[in-house]
């Protein structure tokens, strides 16, 4: 059975044109819940923009926050 095509409302969070995402589909990018992925962006972690009353994060942030990791020293337990 082919699969459905995706309508307006199930867009594709994997989708290179999105400039803005949701934090839950940053949260999907990232590999990572719903809820760390908040945490993050509420600490300033992951920057975020408000559009109206909705929070996003822009698509490049994502990398940034990557990039920003891979250089953080590595903690000791």
């Amino acid at each position: 059975m082919p699969e459905a095509q995706a309508t307006a409302t199930e867009l594709d969070p994997f989708d290179p044109s999105l400039a803005l995402l949701t934090v839950e589909e940053a949260a999907q990018r990232l590999r990572i819940g719903r809820t760390t992925c908040f945490r993050l962006v509420l600490a300033g972690e992951i920057e975020s923009v408000t559009v109206g009353r909705l929070r996003r994060v822009p698509a490049d942030a994502i990398p940034a926050y990557v990039a920003k990791l891979r250089h953080r020293p590595a903690q000791v337990a």
